[in-house]
């Protein structure tokens, strides 16, 4: 793959900030998430935007020294840790001291929405309001990143931060090419990153292997609990890869959220909503059950969302599908206390160049 350069780099850029598609340019939350019709009782949400919590991206100095900027924030994960800067979840009776946890938002900003050439923030709801830390935590490092980091899916496991997201790169002129001949001029990898404090992060590469991927994997769906925690099932990590890997459905089986294999699996038919998945977009865990929720071509090709219902010892067995969803590409989680609403956040409803994004709040179907 092409060496990364500056001006690998700034060309990308500039290519990006030219980017325009007619069906992203006008997707909305709200289409997918705030109506639902007729829905069973395992469905999760729908969703409505709680306006006092949307946060505004502020202008970074960016490290690649091309000068870079973001006129859009979007696809991010939630994910709550303690922090004395948070709000009260808990007293302890016996000392009267105070537990605080706060909210942290990882996110994709781009020169333009849907644009490569991304990078990704980190930013803490504060008692006095978001607090960004100014600069991105992943930007173009490595050869097979090129094209801009995205889309970031973070879980708490094994004491860690574990922050998985799409690595791109430009397959033209690679050996690679005439192994998967059938990849198209764009590369995508599901990389990892991991942290202990959500703000120093070490890249340790990429997820899924070529023979695997065939130079296109993106999604890293890991099942996660109301508190942003991965889940093992069965006694191991699994992990939900929908987009890619030769147009085969394929599962992740990991013991330490590290060091993965990959398996086909025909997890999900969507037969009776539409016409094919193009991806899933987080997996819920909630007592037994498992939902799905995932994008899809309905049957007249447009974009919708629908939900899947699986039981957590049987994650592969499709019992029960319905169309709505979240599109919740970070995953949900129950938000200020532990037995709240859950909760997302999305930008893609925001006025254009705003930088701003909106988080999003479960109520009664």
């Amino acid at each position: 793959m092409p060496a990364l350069t500056t001006d690998l780099l700034a060309d990308e850029y500039q290519r990006a900030l030219q980017h325009t598609n007619a069906l992203t340019d006008r997707i909305s939350t709200d289409d997918f998430s705030a109506h639902y019709d007729d829905p069973p009782a395992w469905m999760v949400g729908p969703f409505r935007r709680d306006p006092s919590l949307t946060f505004t991206a502020p202008g970074w100095t960016d490290p690649t020294g091309i000068g870079w900027t973001a006129s859009s924030v979007f696809n991010p994960t939630l994910a709550v840790a303690p922090d004395e800067r948070g709000t009260v979840v808990a007293v302890d009776p016996a000392t009267g001291l105070e537990a605080r946890h706060a909210l942290h938002l990882v996110y994709r900003a781009s020169p333009v929405k849907e644009s490569t050439s991304s990078r990704v923030g980190h930013a803490v709801l504060t008692a006095d309001g978001w607090v960004d830390d100014g600069a991105p935590i992943l930007w173009p490092t490595e050869s097979n990143e090129g094209l801009g980091v995205e889309d970031p899916k973070l879980y708490r496991a094994e004491g860690r931060w574990w922050c998985y997201y799409n690595a791109i790169w430009d397959t033209r002129g690679s050996d690679l090419r005439e192994t998967y001949p059938d990849a198209g001029d764009v590369g995508c990898d599901i990389a990892l990153a991991v942290s202990d404090d959500l703000v120093h992060w070490e890249k340790t590469g990429i997820v899924v292997p070529y023979e695997v991927s065939h130079l296109w994997a993106k999604g890293a769906v890991i099942p996660r609990d109301d508190a942003g925690n991965a889940v093992r099932i069965g006694g191991e990590y699994l992990m939900y890869v929908s987009e890619g890997c030769g147009g085969k459905l394929t599962v992740g089986h990991s013991d330490d959220m590290l060091h993965w294999t990959f398996t086909h699996e025909d997890y999900l038919d969507v037969s009776t909503l539409g016409q094919h998945v193009h991806e899933v977009a987080c997996a819920v865990v909630d007592g037994d059950r498992l939902v799905l929720d995932f994008f899809l071509a309905d049957h007249d090709g447009a974009f919708a969302a629908g939900q899947a219902l699986y039981a957590v010892d049987a994650p592969f067995t499709q019992r029960d599908v319905h169309a709505g969803g979240s599109l919740a590409w970070g995953g949900l989680l129950r938000w200020p206390t532990p037995d709240g609403p859950r909760v997302f956040a999305q930008g893609w409803d925001a006025p254009r160049g705003s930088r701003e994004l909106y988080l999003y709040q479960e109520v009664p179907a």
